[in-house]
This record gives structure tokens, sequence and C-alpha cells, in this order.
């Protein structure tokens, strides 16, 4: 074995050193010793890669087939990564780089400090997990929920600030909250309500402008300008020295904002991986962009698609009420003059019921071809000053005096001050019917049903509400269609003629849940009406 003198020129060096021949230890230097917090004796009488094994436990796994071919006469790699236990117990990591040593065979191996480059690799590996997960986040909250927290989980204080016109805001943050709380108290608001023009913070202006990120090595310097001074004094005996980044964010070739990034640290390699991640965040942005907009756009196919079938089962219903017309209403005409010389003679009690029954059945026959004809025939509004409530009140006197209230109680609230609308008057009234009659049938004897006329930012509101069985969540988007009814003695044709006549004045009608039970259903109609006539079936 060589004298130890020869390796006197090794004590010196800060880097770890130590010398292997055949696989033993014949030297380590102090600063390995102090490493390991170990005696050389105890180093030289291991074998090598055991000793690594023993201080490096978490890369056992490459570790022991390494040994297995060194032992088969295979050599040490140049270049070795390897995070080893020290003496406090708190590992590191390390480059382990081999050299020749004083004779045959001889290994020289020198470690030297990589914690600051195996930080950036585990950044890298963290910041290309979560370039994933952003991609399949669909709001743009969660991505930059997403972005900060994966930063964060890393050791570095991050903020996304926002561009709102020419004002950054504070967005998604994980900040020092005891910082973060003094700022809170010296701005006298939540700091994310706090408002700053990008031109006040010329460094941030500046990553804007240039699109290319800036590292601060005294982030609290570049901030001299903009925090106030007890502000920065207060950060700066918390953190002495903190390392900064300010990364552009931009969408669509818009800025978005900039992701700001702190910490003791952060290196610029570290740095320059952060740069390349805001633009992962501004690319995740855009996707959400693009799959909120592909959402909107099938929404609206699906809407057209709708129409365009709505319009050929008008187009159908058409040709049959042509027909319904022509064939039915003629003979029902003559039935019901019969009926009138009928109920002029004396009939015994069987007569006169069976007469009664006929004439029933023939008006509610003829009501329904009436109401398949207001389904498919072209509805032409003209609009004049129409004051809702005074409308709805009407209609329900019309219903007490054909008595088809029955038990049921009926209230009309109307909110005060409320603006006249220009509506056609006849085909408003024509809806209301539909849906009052709805509803009586709908709710129990003595149940209620309340009206109400109220303003809403579209124009004006009228909902009609019942105490029935209400309508299922499947029914809510068939129950306007021609023939669709709950009922065994509905036509299906009242609520078809409702939408109709809403739509002809560029209004909407919906169906909900009344609170405590039974069906809500409410029409939105503009102020003004431009008279534009549905089409009709040919």
């Amino acid at each position: 074995m060589s004298d130890m003198a020869e390796y006197r020129p090794l004590e010196g060096l800060p880097a770890p050193v130590l010398v292997v021949r055949d696989n033993h230890v014949v030297y380590a230097n102090p600063a390995l010793l102090t490493l390991l917090g170990v005696g050389l004796e105890e180093v030289r009488a291991t074998d090598f890669l055991k000793l690594l094994a023993r201080y490096a436990p978490a890369d056992q796994s490459w570790l022991e087939p390494m040994q297995a071919d060194y032992a088969r006469g295979q050599g040490i790699p140049d270049t070795v990564w390897v995070r080893i236990r020290e003496a406090g117990g708190q590992e590191r990591t390390w480059c382990m780089r081999r050299g020749e040593g004083s004779w045959p065979g001889e290994l020289l191996l020198m470690l030297f400090d990589a914690e600051g480059e195996a930080s950036t690799r585990r950044l890298t590996e963290a910041l290309v997990q979560t370039a994933g997960e952003m991609v399949r986040c669909r709001d743009e909250q969660t991505v930059l929920e997403t972005a900060v927290e994966a930063i964060h989980r890393q050791g570095f204080f991050v903020t996304v600030l926002l561009l709102e016109g020419e004002m950054l805001v504070h967005g998604p943050m994980r900040q020092d909250p005891v910082q973060v709380a003094a700022a809170e108290m010296l701005y006298g608001q939540p700091i994310q309500e706090v408002r700053f023009p990008r031109a006040s913070v010329p460094h941030l202006e500046e990553v804007l402008t240039r699109r290319k990120a800036a590292f601060h090595q005294d982030m609290l310097r570049a901030l001299e300008n903009f925090h106030p001074s007890e502000l920065l004094a207060q950060m700066r005996r918390a953190h002495p020295l903190v390392r900064g980044l300010d990364a552009p964010i931009f969408v669509e070739g818009q800025p978005y904002g900039v992701l700001s990034v702190q910490g003791e640290t952060l290196t610029p390699t570290s740095a320059a991986t952060l740069e390349l991640f805001a633009r992962q965040v501004g690319g995740a942005l855009e996707n959400v962009r693009h799959h909120r907009l592909a959402a909107l756009r099938l929404a609206e196919l699906s809407r057209l698609q709708s129409e365009l079938v709505a319009q050929e089962r008008l187009t159908v219903l058409g040709e049959a009420a042509g027909v319904v017309a022509h064939e039915v209403r003629n003979p029902l005409g003559s039935i019901l003059n019969a009926v009138a010389v009928l109920k002029r003679d004396k009939l015994g009690p069987v007569g006169t019921s069976a007469v009664e029954m006929l004439e029933e059945e023939a008006t509610r026959l003829d009501a329904m071809v009436r109401d398949l004809l207001d389904v498919v025939r072209p509805l032409e509004p003209r609009p004049r000053p129409l004051n809702l409530g005074e409308l709805a009140r009407r209609t329900l006197e019309l219903f007490h005096e054909r008595r088809q209230l029955g038990t049921v109680k009926v209230t009309v609230d109307e909110a005060p001050g409320l603006p006249v609308i220009h509506a056609d008057e006849t085909l408003l009234q024509l809806a209301l019917e539909n849906l009052l009659r709805n509803a009586v049938q709908a709710s129990p004897s003595g149940g209620q049903v309340r009206v109400a006329v109220e303003s809403v930012p579209e124009g004006m509101s009228l909902t009609v509400e019942d105490q029935g069985p209400g309508v299922s969540s499947g029914d809510t988007q068939r129950i306007f269609e021609p023939f669709f009814t709950t009922r065994t003695t509905g036509t299906g044709l009242g609520l078809a003629v409702v939408r109709r006549v809403v739509l002809a004045h560029g209004g909407t009608v919906s169906v909900g849940q009344r609170h405590g039970g039974g069906a809500r259903f409410e029409l939105r109609l503009p102020l003004q009406l431009e008279p534009t006539p549905l089409p009709t079936a040919p």
C-alpha cells in the first residue's frame, strides 16, 4: 500500500476526496471524513461500494447493480450523481467524478456539491408533471392554482400578477403569511384588492414589454421603488437575501400577467426552467380558452340542430293542420249546430246527458284543432304599449267568467313602478291563458297558483307557479315540444304555443321547480319588439 505521504496534497482540498484500489478505500481526506462523520480507519476498513451504499440509502436501486458490475471487472462511470446522508442526518446531492490515482488501477474520486443542480432537476421533473396536469384543467383559475402550488412545493414563494387593462392585481399566490398580513395592514385592504398601474413597476413593465424573464440576485432591491420602506425593511429582516424571477405569461400572443417567484435557493438555472414553465402556463390557459370556445360552438350547433328539428316538425304539423282544418272542422261545425237544435227539444234525462256529452267532446275536439293551428300558423306580433300586470288580471277575470278555476285560488303579484312594454296583447294573452290553464289543471283541489310580474335585466318577467307534481328534470327539455304531455287527457300543444309566442317576441321561456314543490314557468320579454314573424310551414 502506498505511503500516506503521497496523499498529503489532498488534505487541504475543500472538496471531499477518496482514493480506491481494488474496491478498497486507501485514503480519505479530512473533508470527506467530516462529511460522513467517521474516522479514517473506519473508512479504510470498508469496501468502497459498500461504503457508498451505506451513506446513500436512497440510491440502493442503482448502487447494487453497479457493485455487481464492478465485481465482474467493469469500471465505475466517470460521473455519478449520488444523494449522501451527511453526518448531521441531512441528505444532500453530490456529483462524484472519477480520475486516475498515483498507482496503476488506483482511482481518485472527488465529490462536488451539486445540491443546486439537483434542486433544478427536481424542479424540472415536478414542473413537467404539473404541465401534464394543467392540460387537463378546464378553467383558468385551476390552471393558475395548479401552477403556483407546484412551484411552492419546491420551496419557493410565488405569486401570479394578473393584467386587467393597464392595472396589475394579485392572483393565486403562495407567500409568507406574516408578510402578507403586514402588507394588508399597510395598504388597508386585502392583498387581492390592491391594484397598481403596470407602469409603476419598471422591472415588471420591462418584462412584459421585452417578453423576457428577469432574474434578480436581490429581489428586494428591485422592489425598492414600489413597496413602502417600512414593508421592505420588515421583509429584509425576515429574508435578508432573496433571489427572484419575474417571467411573463402570454396567452394567444397577448400579455396575461407575470409569474413572480422568490427564494433563497433560486439559481439562474432553475430560473430558466421556471421561465419555460411560464410559457407552459400560457399554453394551458390557451387550451382552456379553446375548450371553452369549442363548448360554446357545440352548444350553438346543438341549438341550431334543435331549431332545425323543430322546424321540420312544424312543417309536418303544418301539412297535418291543413288536412285537419279542412276534414275535421267542417264536420265539427255541423255536429255543434245539430247539438244546438237538439237542446231546444224536450229530451229525457238520458237524451239530455247524451247531448251534453256530445257537445263537450265536440268542443274539446274543436279546441284541439284550434291549438294545432296556433302551433303552426305564422305569428306576426303587432306591438303596442302594454301593461303586463293589467293583462294578467284581465286573463284571470276571463277564467272566472268561464268558471275554469274550480277550487284553485289564483293570485296576481305585480311589482310597483313597472315599465310598459311594447308587445302583441292578443298573442301574450293566448300564451298566458295556456300557462294558467296548465297550472290550474296541475294543481290539487284547493291549491294555489301565483302569477308574478316584475322587472329583470332583459326587460320584464312573467312567472306562473303552481302546487302540482312539478316537472321532472328529464322532461324540462321536451316539455315545449308539440304533442309532448304528461297528462292522459292533455294534447301537448298549449306549451308549444307559449314557446312560439315568446320566441316571436324575442324573449325566452323556461321551466323549473317551485320552491316548496310544484312547477314554475317564467317568460322573459324585452321592453321593445322588432316584429319579426317566425317561419311557418308551407
